[in-house]
């Protein structure tokens, strides 16, 4: 079994035990997080491998982090992660990526990413739930941070933090890679 089937498995059981979980039918949690009914019965049944965004919108929903969704095991009170376990959910051709390091749920979703945004390459997200919180920290290169249609400078050593309640994204308009350190903060659900 490779490691993508193991991923599709994972989500496959964790979807269905946090839906079952919240009392969510299929139906509501599609309406919630805005992807279709047979999207989350082909997750549930671990035939497909869906996008970055579905997950993420489908975690947002549910209250819950990437990580805990694509676990492969209980989560221990220590929980290391080595480098073979991080999971790249994102990758561009130009060789821009993000890599889930690590997450929690304390209260809420918490998560920890790497990125890489190759010079001309960007990333766009959809808002996140209210009250979601990015953590950014620019290890090298200068980002173009843009939140809710304004755009920031993000020079190397700099970090930023914003609500991304709002359409948010990454660009690197540089000649050089942009390294970054991401925290994702979500609140629990209510």
């Amino acid at each position: 079994m490779t490691d993508l089937d193991h991923l599709t498995q994972s989500l496959a059981r964790n979807l269905k035990r946090w839906r079952q979980e919240r009392g969510f039918t299929l139906d509501a949690l599609a309406a919630r997080a805005g992807v279709s009914r047979g999207m989350l019965i082909q997750i549930e049944q671990a035939r497909t491998n869906p996008s970055v965004g579905t997950v993420v919108k489908v975690g947002d929903a549910l209250g819950v982090s990437i990580t805990t969704l694509l676990d492969f095991d209980q989560v221990p009170r220590v929980r290391l992660v080595p480098p073979e376990q991080a999971v790249r959910l994102w990758a561009s051709d130009a060789g821009s990526h993000s890599t889930l390091l690590a997450g929690a749920e304390a209260p809420g979703p918490l998560e920890l990413w790497s990125w890489r945004l190759m010079p001309g390459d960007h990333s766009l997200s959809d808002p996140h739930p209210a009250g979601t919180t990015e953590l950014v920290h620019v290890s090298a290169g200068e980002l173009t941070l843009v939140a809710d249609g304004l755009e920031y400078s993000v020079p190397c050593g700099t970090s930023a933090s914003f609500e991304s309640d709002v359409p948010h994204g990454y660009r690197n308009d540089g000649a050089e890679p942009v390294e970054m350190t991401m925290a994702v903060a979500v609140p629990p659900p209510r």
